[in-house]
């Protein structure tokens, strides 16, 4: 039997590859963070090479993008291409529902305004990330804010029932900086049972730019197991 480690990334690796054979020629496409997106950038740049396709990216964060540069996808900007024919990404968790939590990787805004430009937003995951409810295991809801409303949000936040805590950098002294120049607040809300809602509650806080909820953006999501791949079914 394989190692965890091993197992999961085996898993993810799996939902990369399979997503990325939604990728045609002539595609303009969202290229999301995280190490099962990475994945799937890998292929995509396999795929150019072998089947000489033409294709453009959009990266999601700098992670993406050098990362797309190494396996020489040509990148290209929202600017240029407002529409985008596909996008795939990661997710932390993912509920009975299709909603999401992303963001760990901290660049939750990028990602969701690449998602919503996008005509199919793949999500790509181990299985390990399907939970019943959103929130479970302690997992926390992203949410990016500007550094100059930190208190006020905070505040806000908690009393809407959440426990914020900034996200800090590793190797470095203060808090993780954004892509955007913001920073993270790492919050617990608890079991989140109405996504919809608590969207709609934390985005109406002044100083708030983003949140990790995905709600009801997927269109098709794929969950990698060690012995191959399983699609959920969207409501979209």
């Amino acid at each position: 039997m394989k190692p965890e480690r091993e197992w999961v990334e085996t898993a993810k690796k799996n939902a990369a590859l399979e997503a990325a054979k939604h990728v045609r020629d002539g595609f303009v496409i969202g290229l999301g963070s995280g190490s099962t997106a990475a994945y799937a950038i890998e292929e995509i740049g396999r795929k150019i090479k072998k089947e000489k396709l033409r294709v453009l990216g959009v990266p999601t964060s700098y992670q993406a993008f050098q990362l797309a540069v190494e396996n020489d996808i040509p990148l290209t900007t929202l600017e240029e291409h407002p529409e985008l024919d596909l996008a795939i990404d990661g997710a932390d968790q993912i509920d009975e529902k299709l909603n999401l939590i992303k963001g760990i990787g901290g660049a939750l805004a990028r990602e969701k305004i690449v998602a919503s430009a996008s005509k199919c937003f793949i999500i790509v995951a181990d299985e390990k990330k399907k939970v019943k409810t959103l929130g479970e295991n302690s997992q926390p809801l992203p949410i990016e804010i500007l550094p100059f409303a930190k208190t006020l949000v905070e505040k806000r936040i908690e009393k809407i029932g959440g426990k914020p805590c900034l996200r800090t950098g590793t190797g470095k002294v203060g808090p993780v900086i954004t892509d955007n120049g913001n920073i993270i607040l790492d919050v617990d809300f608890g079991l989140i049972q109405d996504p919809v809602k608590l969207e709609v509650d934390v985005k109406s806080i002044t100083g708030v730019v983003e949140t990790g909820l995905f709600v009801r953006m997927a269109d098709i999501i794929y969950l990698g197991k060690p012995s191959g791949v399983a699609r959920l079914p969207t409501a979209k």
